[in-house]
């Protein structure tokens, strides 16, 4: 194993990593200053206001956006089978 090919199975790595957690943290920031907005226009000060919101909107995410996140995540396994077929060989 040489370190082009660690590199690049850590940069694959990586790359995959953000591809799939996107979707989640993306809906989390999008619903976080929605509701930061709507309190600070409306003066509400209430802390637990943002969880509610937040969990819903992940969780439906999450429900959504599983089957193509096992996709993903299966097209990274299937990388790095070959990578270790070919270093058996």
């Amino acid at each position: 194993m040489n370190q082009e090919l660690v590199i690049e199975i850590a940069t694959r790595t990586i790359y995959y990593t953000g591809l799939i957690a996107a979707p989640i943290l993306i809906t989390g920031l999008i619903i976080g200053l929605a509701v930061s907005i709507f309190q600070t226009v409306t003066s509400i000060r209430e802390m637990t206001l943002t969880f509610i919101p937040k969990i819903t909107a992940v969780m439906l995410v999450l429900l959504l956006a599983i089957p193509w996140m096992v996709n993903k995540f299966l097209e990274y396994v299937h990388y790095i089978l070959r990578i270790l077929e070919t270093l058996n060989k």
